[in-house]
């Protein structure tokens, strides 16, 4: 899977070893490089379609403005959030996202989806 960020501030935060530890703490700078390395691994977004995708339980969130992206759970209740890469975004007939075709991300930021 190609990977992108949504800012060079972002690919920052990233970056493996202290700085990531730094900014989002041990326990969650570790679920980040596991699905990181995950994701990288994938040759789709279909790697992580259910019921293969636990525990990272990958999903569409469809709330208001988060409509079109998705995530990835890292510790609770923080999630990886991220959006298809392509132009246009790979669609099925029913007009839903076609998890096989998508082979590109960008990587939005880690958020509380519930706060």
């Amino acid at each position: 899977m190609d990977i992108s960020f949504k800012n060079k501030k972002l690919v920052k935060s990233f970056s493996e070893g202290a700085q990531l530890d730094k900014i989002h703490g041990k326990l969650r700078a570790k679920k980040i490089s596991v699905r990181m390395k995950e994701l990288r691994a994938a040759r789709s977004l279909m790697d992580f379609w259910p019921p293969k995708s636990p525990p990272g339980r990958c999903h569409e969130l469809t709330e208001g403005q988060r409509t079109g992206q998705l995530s990835l759970d890292l510790d609770h209740p923080y999630r990886l959030i991220f959006v298809p890469d392509h132009d246009p975004i790979p669609r099925r007939t029913d007009s839903g996202l076609d998890w096989s075709q998508v082979t590109a991300i960008k990587i939005l930021g880690v958020e509380d989806t519930h706060g």
